[in-house]
């Protein structure tokens, strides 16, 4: 899934708790888009495996949300959202497609690495890959409860996220045939610095 849909759904995370507890402000709110993100940034380094960890994250998350629970704070909250929001976005990578460059061609079996029972586990491909149209849907649903609950930075965050993600949806495939005619140029030398996954569909 696109990285602005798990953005998102760390957001709905976050409009939750504001809603139960307002006085804690919009940093929470913000502490959780940042974890739904953050698995991402492995996105050039074993994506998907790096900073994918659908076992410990919410295992993680568990005490974090205790503790939330017991003093409910800005700090406990924010803490307790990113975790929880990382977790869902490792858990929910699952359900997308598979690591291959052409995601809708259904050929890899590797959506996310366990690290708990060390092994890869297989894509489900309720969204197919990320930036389908359903990839969208989803984004567009998740962006409904802050746009209802907030205004200012908030919403025109949540806005900007909506509108990268039309646009990397309309561009989705396009971007995929850009990509094999920039590899297929790069001097054998350079190669070996590309992620494996934007070489071996065309070496």
């Amino acid at each position: 899934m696109m990285a602005t849909t798990h953005a998102l759904a760390g957001v709905v995370l976050g409009t939750l708790v504001f809603l139960v507890a307002p006085d804690v402000g919009t940093v929470p709110v913000l502490a959780a888009a940042l974890g739904g993100l953050f698995p991402d940034f492995d996105l050039y380094a074993g994506h998907r495996k790096t900073l994918h960890f659908p076992v410990y994250f919410s295992l993680a998350a568990v005490p974090a949300a205790l503790v939330a629970l017991a003093a409910p704070g800005v700090a406990t909250l924010s803490v307790a959202l990113f975790l929880l929001a990382a977790a869902t976005h490792s858990v929910m990578d699952a359900f997308g497609g598979g690591l291959e460059l052409k995601p809708w061609e259904a050929t890899s079996e590797r959506a996310v690495y366990d690290h708990f029972r060390g092994q890869w586990i297989p894509p489900r491909r309720w969204i197919r890959y990320d930036g389908a149209p359903e990839d969208l849907l989803l984004a567009v649903a998740f962006a409904v409860p802050p746009l209802l609950v907030f205004e200012g930075t908030v919403e025109l965050a949540v806005g900007v996220a909506l509108a990268i993600s039309a646009a990397y949806a309309l561009l989705r495939k396009p971007m995929v045939a850009a990509a094999e005619q920039l590899v297929a140029a790069l001097p054998t030398t350079v190669l070996s610095y590309v992620p494996e996954r934007f070489v071996e569909d065309f070496q």
